[in-house]
């Protein structure tokens, strides 16, 4: 067959030699897989049928898991990276008899209402560690999981962190470039505790991986600092031998490259790009039974093997009922700390931090950029809040996301709460999910506001994960000056914004920027990014005993007497209203200025509320140098928009400011158009 041949080969009903201790309890996850997606007439059956023999040796003999209690903090984390073959991970999960993982689950696999979705979705279905789905991402969440295993271990000690982060990737999880960024900081942190399963089949949608690719991916592992061994990945034996040498090296991360046969089994589609993404059909399900031996009805899975799998699931009781043990011993306040961080809980006093970084910024009136104000409340919160893990992709003194008290986490020294991320924003910000995911930990990581076009598959699937990760990004309009359009994010703000779940801050001054760090820190459902700006913006705001950002509007100045013009801003541009206010209100045209930091927020408040603060004139205008798509929402059809609509430029900001029209005079012009 040429590479470039996805037909089916001639049928061949030879049965398979397989291995007498696991072929049969792999073939029940081949036959559920293929069944599953035959029911569907959708789906991926040759992974699952290709990978079933080290899934099995995988949970026989070396995952520590317990399906009594799936989320045990110290159990070992398995990651499908390889989404699309979700029925492996649903067989695994139901035949070791993960709670609400039912046989009837499986028959309605990819059936709306059913947790056995086409992609593992993390909340979904119990054991599915994170939402896996876009190539790439899985295994480099599992960099983040294994990367949280490690500090916490120095926190806490080998007593109640200990275990490995396994992972099945496939051909197009390594092609995708997030993976060079997941492997080069595996490699450089020595992540020892981090194992991947290569399924090295050479097939993909379009046909062998050789029409697209040749690299020496062994080799390529090897480069980045990792432990690499090559294996049949039908031979349980030399696979679990493999998977005792990974866990005995330490100081390295371990890739384990299985050869395998995409969909094993199937008669004529083994081995081609026609078990992939398909149902295989009847007549090739008939012909894969008599191959494998499995003479059994669809879905049906005998009960000595049902036992087998059981018994492998009871295997996880010992190890976590001494972890239990261990816990329990563990002194009062370790163990209090450790069972806070690990439900996600922060640590009681960090609120208090917040007030008084606020009552500072009140009483001092700084005029600074929010990415300095930004700092000042984590040098306020870093002490007090041990759970909270900042990082940078290679812009700290830009980003201004490490706090004084904030020691960096190295690879010979994990005790560290401050990550270097290098020059690779996706790879942290799929490594932050991995840690959210994981417990014990709160993650931040900052990069401009631009590059957040890098990091967006990461952020939209914390979205839909629905986990606390912040994303600090400054330089964060025009604002940002002499670097020029490439790195101005006229467009950014909208396109975050129309990700559902996901809050988007954009404060005024020092003031609103402490409150928007503290609603990203109180929502654990929801990723935050907190836009900041390079250019010193004044304080605005005075204290008050409530978070005033917290409805993501609010007015800040009201107008003299029966509102004329409203114009609602966010960000740096506020100030620039409140000074268009003065001069109207001077002309005599009452004008109010809402401040809206949060778009969401305010969307997600009360009709009255949201009436009140924009008021009954529908002469609004909105501020803000970014592009105005959005907009309409809060200033009507009838309103104006001051700000860009098209890309920057290179020059000193306030030259800039000027030149695109984003100015005092442009606010009181449009106001006026509407009297």
């Amino acid at each position: 067959m040429s590479s470039s041949d996805t037909t089916a080969k001639p049928a061949d009903l030879t049965p398979l030699k397989q291995d007498p201790t696991y072929g049969r309890m792999a073939n029940a996850l081949r036959a559920l897989a293929m069944d599953a997606v035959e029911a569907a007439n959708s789906g991926h059956p040759g992974m699952p049928m290709g990978m079933a023999d080290v899934a099995t040796v995988l949970f026989a003999e070396h995952l520590k898991f317990d399906p009594t209690d799936p989320h045990w903090p110290d159990r070992d984390r398995f990651v499908l990276s390889a989404g699309h073959g979700s029925m492996l991970l649903y067989g695994l999960l139901h035949l070791t008899g993960y709670p609400g993982v039912t046989l009837d689950e499986i028959k309605h696999f990819r059936q709306l209402g059913h947790m056995t979705a086409g992609h593992p979705e993390y909340g979904h279905i119990v054991g599915a560690e994170v939402t896996t789905g876009p190539l790439g991402q899985g295994i480099t969440n599992a960099v983040g999981m294994a990367f949280a295993e490690r500090l916490l271990n120095a926190r806490f000690g080998d007593a109640l962190v200990d275990h490995h982060t396994y992972v099945i990737a496939g051909d197009g999880c390594l092609m995708e470039g997030i993976s060079h960024e997941a492997m080069s900081i595996a490699g450089h942190y020595q992540l020892g505790k981090l194992i991947v399963f290569w399924d090295n089949n050479s097939i993909s949608i379009d046909g062998a991986t050789d029409l697209a690719v040749s690299d020496d991916q062994e080799m390529r592992f090897r480069s980045h600092g990792w432990h690499v061994q090559a294996v049949d990945g039908h031979d349980p034996q030399a696979v679990s031998r493999a998977i005792a040498a990974a866990k005995a090296v330490t100081d390295k991360p371990s890739m384990i490259a299985c050869k395998t046969t995409i969909g094993l089994g199937a008669p004529s589609k083994a081995g081609t790009a026609g078990a992939h993404g398909a149902a295989l059909g009847a007549e090739e399900i008939e012909g894969a039974r008599i191959k494998l031996n499995w003479p059994y009805d669809a879905f049906e899975v005998p009960d000595d093997i049902r036992a087998q799998w059981k018994a492998v699931a009871a295997k996880g009781a010992a190890p976590h009922a001494a972890w239990k043990r261990r816990h329990a011993a563990a002194k009062a306040e370790v163990r209090e700390t450790f069972d806070r961080q690990i439900a996600g809980e922060l640590t009681p006093g960090w609120d208090k931090a917040i007030v008084e970084i606020v009552a500072k910024f009140a009483a001092e009136r700084p005029k600074i950029a929010t990415r300095q104000a930004s700092q000042q409340v984590l040098n306020a919160l870093a002490p007090v809040m041990p759970e909270l893990l900042g990082g940078s992709a290679d812009l700290t003194p830009s980003n201004l996301t490490q706090a004084k008290t904030q020691t960096v986490a190295t690879p010979k020294d994990f005790s560290g709460s401050y990550v270097h991320w290098g020059v690779r924003e996706h790879g942290m910000a799929a490594a932050m999910n991995g840690i959210a995911v994981h417990g014990g930990l709160v993650p931040y990581g900052g990069t401009f506001l631009v590059f957040a076009d890098y990091n967006r598959p990461s952020i939209r699937l914390a979205a839909l994960m629905g986990i606390r990760v912040i994303h600090v990004m400054t330089h964060d309009s025009i604002g940002l000056g002499e670097d020029g359009p490439t790195h101005q994010p006229v467009e950014t703000l909208a396109a975050l914004r129309a990700i559902p779940n996901l809050l988007v801050f954009r404060p005024a001054d020092p003031i609103e920027t402490a409150e928007c760090w503290a609603l990203a820190l109180q929502h654990k459902t929801r990723p935050s990014i907190l836009a900041l700006s390079r250019q010193g913006i004044p304080t605005l705001r005075a204290s008050g005993a409530e978070n005033s950002s917290s409805r993501g509007a609010y007015v800040l100045a009201p107008a003299s007497g029966p509102r004329k013009a409203t114009i609602l801003a966010t960000g740096t541009e506020v100030a620039l209203a409140m000074a268009a206010r003065e001069k109207l209100e001077a002309e005599g045209i009452p004008t109010a200025v809402v401040s809206m930091p949060s778009w969401e927020l305010f969307a997600e408040q009360t009709h009255a509320y949201r009436t009140e603060v924009l008021g009954e004139t529908d002469n609004r205008i909105g501020v803000e140098a970014a592009v105005g798509f959005g907009w309409e929402r809060w200033i009507g059809t009838k309103g104006r928009f001051v700000g860009m609509s098209s890309f920057g430029a290179s020059g000193p900001a306030d030259k800039l400011y000027q030149h695109f029209g984003i100015t005092v005079e442009a606010v009181v012009a449009a106001a006026k158009e509407g009297v």
